[in-house]
C-alpha cells in the first residue's frame, strides 16, 4: 500500500536544509548578527549621548514675548507647539523630550524686553538638559548684549524636576539596530536564495516531487525566521545584560518584542520576492534591494529620529514600513505600551506586508 506524501513533513525537511544553509553562508552571519553586533557595541561603548535636544512649550506661554521669538529662531532646538500641557508632561516623564518651557514678557526695563522663564524638566532627560541649559543661556547672553550692559532681559526661575524614566542611547538605537538587522537580511537573503534556486535549476527539480510551491516557500522562509528570531535574542541579551536596554515589563515586553519580529521577517520577505522576481542577473540584485534598503536605513528612524528631518522629509519617513516597526520596538521596549496599544504602527505593516505579498505574486518568477 502506498504510503501518503506528508506536506508538513517536507516543509520541516525544507526549513531545517534551508537553515543549515543560512548558518554556512558567511555572508547571512554577518549581516544578520555579526555587522549589527559590531555597531551596537559601538554606540553601547559610547556611553548615554544625547540624540536631539526637543523642547515642549507650555500653553501659558506668550508666544509674543522677545525671548520665545529668540528660542523659535534657535536651529539647535525644536520647539513642540502643537501637544496638550498633559501631553507634554507625559512625553516628559518619558524622556521624549528634554523640557517644558513656559516663557512670560514682564513689563520692559528701560525699554528693553524683560522675560520670566519657567522650566520643567524631569529625571528621564538628565543627560541632556544640560545641553538644553547651554541653548537657553547662550540664546539669553545673545539678547543681553544687545540691550543691557549690567542686566539680564530674563529671569531664570528655579527648575522644576518631575520623575521619569531615564532614556538613554541604547533605548533609541537598539530598536533601530534590530529593524535594521531584520530589513537587510531579509531582503537580501531572500532575493539572492530564491534567484540562485531557479538558475540552478533547484526549483525545477523540487516540481519533480510531490512538494507543492506554497510549502517550498514556507519552508525556506521558516528557516529564515527563527535564525532571525534567534538573532534578536541575541542582540537584545547583550543589550539588556551589558548596556542597560530598558526592557519595561520584563519577559512580557522580551516576548512582545519576538513577536514584532517575526511580523518585521515576514512582512520583509516580500520585498525580497520582489527583488528575485525583478532581477535578470545576480549582479542587478544589490541594485533593487538597495534601492528599497537604504532609503529606510537612513530615513526611517533607525539610527537618527525622524524628528530632525524637516517636515516635507518626514511626510516620507512616515511612508516607510521601516518607520513603524522602529515606533513599535521602542513603544513596547521602553514605554511598556503592548501590542494592543499598537494598533497604527501594526495596521501599517500589515498594510504594507499585504501590498508587497500582491506585488510579489504578480513578479515572482519560478522557472
Amino acid at each position: 500500500m502506498a504510503v501518503k506524501y506528508s506536506q508538513g513533513t517536507a516543509l520541516l525537511a525544507m526549513a531545517k536544509a534551508s537553515l543549515k544553509a543560512i548558518l554556512r553562508s558567511p555572508s547571512a552571519v554577518v549581516f544578520s548578527l555579526g555587522f549589527p553586533l559590531v555597531i551596537l557595541l559601538c554606540f553601547g561603548f559610547i556611553g548615554d549621548s544625547t540624540v536631539s535636544v526637543k523642547v515642549g512649550v507650555d500653553s501659558a506661554t506668550d508666544t509674543h514675548s522677545y525671548l520665545y521669538q529668540q528660542l523659535l529662531k534657535e536651529k539647535s532646538l525644536k520647539l513642540v507647539t502643537d501637544k496638550t500641557n498633559a501631553e507634554l508632561q507625559a512625553e516628559l516623564k518619558k524622556g521624549h523630550i528634554t523640557a517644558i518651557l513656559k516663557v512670560k514678557e514682564l513689563p520692559a526695563v528701560d525699554n528693553a524686553p524683560s522675560n520670566s522663564i519657567q522650566v520643567y524638566t524631569s529625571t528621564a532627560a538628565v543627560e541632556k538638559i544640560g545641553v538644553f541649559n547651554a541653548i537657553l543661556n547662550g540664546v539669553i547672553r545673545n539678547a543681553d548684549a544687545k540691550y543691557y550692559s549690567h542686566a539680564s532681559v530674563a529671569r531664570i526661575e528655579p527648575m522644576i524636576t518631575l520623575p521619569g524614566r531615564r532614556y538613554t542611547t541604547i533605548d533609541f538605537i537598539l530598536p533601530g539596530l534590530l529593524s535594521f538587522s531584520l530589513l537587510s537580511a531579509a531582503v537580501f537573503s531572500t532575493a539572492f536564495l530564491f534567484f540562485g534556486l531557479r538558475q540552478t535549476l533547484v526549483l525545477k527539480r523540487f516540481f519533480a516531487t510531490p512538494i507543492r510551491r506554497l510549502h517550498i516557500v514556507l519552508g525556506e522562509s521558516l528557516a529564515r525566521l527563527v535564525f532571525q528570531i534567534s538573532g534578536a535574542i541575541l542582540i537584545i541579551a547583550i543589550g539588556y545584560f551589558f548596556f542597560g536596554f530598558t526592557l519595561v515589563n520584563g519577559w512580557s515586553t522580551f516576548f512582545e518584542m519576538l513577536i514584532l519580529t517575526a511580523l518585521g521577517v515576514v512582512v520583509f520577505m516580500g520585498f525580497g520576492f520582489v527583488v528575485s522576481g525583478l532581477a535578470n542577473s545576480e549582479s542587478t540584485i544589490p541594485l533593487f534591494a538597495n534601492i528599497i534598503t537604504l532609503p529606510q536605513f537612513l530615513l526611517a528612524g533607525t539610527f537618527v529620529s525622524v524628528d530632525v528631518f524637516p517636515t516635507w522629509l518626514q511626510v516620507i519617513c512616515r511612508i516607510m514600513p521601516l518607520t513603524y516597526l522602529n515606533d513599535a520596538f521602542r513603544k513596547v521596549a521602553f514605554e511598556g505600551q503592548h501590542l494592543w496599544n499598537l494598533g497604527l504602527e501594526l495596521g501599517v505593516i500589515t498594510l504594507w506586508g499585504v501590498v508587497i505579498y500582491a506585488v510579489a505574486v504578480r513578479v515572482f518568477r519560478w522557472e
